[in-house]
């Protein structure tokens, strides 16, 4: 077969849309077609009367099956086809392939445009089929104005109710609904209370305009967190905390695993500074998952994945292989511990244990030693009347 060729043609939900002339002369010359039901309603009277359309659905693998029988294929998509676009998934499933693009507005610059707002440093995350990671980071960061593209689950009133779950109310929403469709094109700026349980057609997209600066911590006290049973010495201290992170270089890592988060501020205190990291925080006590859910929220920090039990016992093979791991809490298993973490631990990767006795010191070095790493530096600090600590990391 030779070198397939890929016209992508961007494109609004203008029912009467017009394109330039040398798209017009490609569709006209046109055989194969391809895009959305949306897209085929619009532009089937343009083509011509013996076109082949083959529909772009999941799975893609159908779609791409069916155009290994064409050399020649025209693709409509929305918008610009190389924001989050089809020529995205083209390039990357054919990377042989020769594609060109002819774009139009993406949704985002439409509704940008309708409200004459400059956008240039606009912050674009899309949770179209995408999981909350994106969004989370951006609204850690405190993006000033966000750009959000939306599917049918997660909608204007989920964004809204995540935003305001974790306090994030210094924002107010504009919803574009059907783009460039002259008979049912809807724009509304509303508060996020006002859009919670809202419904709006679909397709839509968002503009989050930032109304405050919400306060972003460095270094929280631990009086402030929700405690176990309020008792501070069940918390680690925000000296020690920050100097563990420091240890834990997480400005380079993607996954961190916390074992034993207990109240969750080594998680939280880390998810501020690196809004990027995923994160899975582990607590055999029950108490932790509410604790958890109290901190998250108060602090403003979405996206921690806790799991409650013994970290022994838990099939952790499923989550993401972490490159860096806090060892807040090991219940007498230490050594053990280490040989389950090594298993998983990305090439790379380290693990820190804050020590508080001179046992569990030697049994990390023991235990470090066992699985062939070894110890890259340590530090012993006292903070106040409580007794020293060692922070120690292993590469």
């Amino acid at each position: 077969m030779s070198e397939q060729v890929f016209h992508v043609i961007g494109m609004t939900d203008n029912q009467t849309c017009s394109f330039p002339v040398e798209v017009c002369t490609i569709i006209q010359r046109g055989k194969v077609f391809s895009g959305g039901k949306r897209h085929h309603e619009i532009v089937a009277s343009m083509l011509p009367e013996d076109a082949v359309w083959i529909d772009i659905t999941v799975p893609l693998d159908l779609v791409f099956s069916q155009y290994e029988a064409y050399d020649e294929i025209i693709v409509f998509a929305s918008g610009d086809p190389l924001f989050f676009g089809f020529a995205n998934t083209l390039k990357k499933r054919l990377p042989e392939a020769i594609i060109k693009v002819f774009p139009t507005f993406n949704s985002l610059q439409l509704l940008a445009h309708r409200l004459l707002l400059p956008y240039q440093n606009m912050r674009i995350v899309s949770l179209t089929g995408r999981p909350w990671q994106k969004f989370d980071e951006a609204l850690i960061r405190g993006e000033k104005m966000m750009g959000i593209l939306t599917d049918r689950q997660k909608t204007p009133s989920s964004i809204a109710e995540r935003m305001l779950e974790y306090g994030y109310d210094n924002y107010r929403m504009t919803i574009g609904v059907h783009l460039g469709n002259r008979q049912l094109e809807e724009i509304h700026t509303l508060s996020l209370e006002e859009v919670v349980g809202k419904e709006f057609g679909f397709p839509n997209c968002l503009i989050l305009e930032q109304t405050y600066q919400r306060e972003r911590l460095f270094g929280i006290p631990e009086t402030s967190f929700h405690l176990l049973d309020g008792r501070e010495k069940m918390i680690t201290k925000c000296a020690i905390r920050l100097q563990t992170l420091s240890f834990l270089d997480l400005y380079k890592k993607q996954t961190f695993w916390d074992i034993g988060f207990c109240t969750g501020s080594v998680s939280i205190e880390a998810k501020l500074q690196f809004p990027h990291l995923q994160i899975h925080s582990f607590e055999c006590r029950q108490e932790g998952e509410i604790l958890m859910r109290q901190n998250t929220r108060k602090f403003g920090v979405p996206g921690i994945e806790p799991h409650i039990g013994d970290f022994m016992q838990m099939d952790v093979a499923h989550l993401p292989a972490p490159d860096a791991v806090f060892i807040g809490g090991h219940g007498g298993k230490l050594k053990e511990m280490l040989h389950k973490i090594d298993k998983l631990l990305l090439p790379g990767g380290c693990i820190v244990l804050n020590s508080v006795s001179e046992n569990s010191l030697r049994l990390f070095r023991e235990g470090v030693e066992a699985i062939g790493r070894k110890i890259e530096k340590q530090m012993c600090i006292t903070v106040e009347s409580y007794n020293p600590i060692t922070i120690i990391k292993a590469i």
